[in-house]
């Protein structure tokens, strides 16, 4: 099963395409999609639906995997991203329809390191061997995308809870 792992943000929004067969993991690919600060909002929106299109042409994912957002100091800054994240979200469900889904930061961590609280470099080092990396992925944003496609097909006989309806 090919599976997007998407780490929603309007300046970077991270990206991780991964194959799961019978609990092996490979990497497709990963990296990130980038929206100018000096362009508007509606434009920097409208980056990001053509960045994730272009990613669900490329890949032909079955499943894609979406971080659900957590504000913990300024939701101020948080409202742009949220509305990134809407955009990957209808993109998302108008091109696969019933196959997005959700989870959050805890969700992921627990899925990938067995404890809900690990720390980054803990989330990093536990997605490089899952995978069977080199080295840690690269930006973080990727990574943390990464990091949702593994909890995604780790979890993905639990599916149903998860899936956006």
């Amino acid at each position: 099963m090919i599976i997007l792992g998407i780490d929603p943000g309007l300046a970077t929004m991270g990206y991780g395409v991964i194959e799961a067969v019978h609990g092996n993991f490979r990497v497709v690919d990963y990296g990130v999609v980038t929206t100018p600060k000096e362009c508007t909002l509606p434009a920097r929106l409208t980056q990001i639906e053509s960045g994730v299109a272009e990613l669900i042409d490329t890949f032909k994912p079955e499943n894609i995997a979406i971080e659900e957002l957590f504000f913990s100091k300024n939701i101020t800054t948080g409202i742009p991203v949220a509305e990134a994240r809407g955009v990957i979200l209808l993109t998302a469900v108008k091109r696969l329809e019933d196959e997005v889904y959700e989870y959050t930061p805890n969700q992921i961590k627990q899925a990938i390191t067995g404890y809900g609280a690990a720390d980054k470099m803990q989330m990093q080092h536990m997605v490089q061997a899952l995978l069977k990396l080199k080295s840690v992925p690269r930006p973080d944003d990727a990574a943390d995308a990464l990091a949702v496609a593994l909890c995604h097909a780790q979890t993905s006989r639990l599916q149903a809870q998860f899936k956006i309806r």
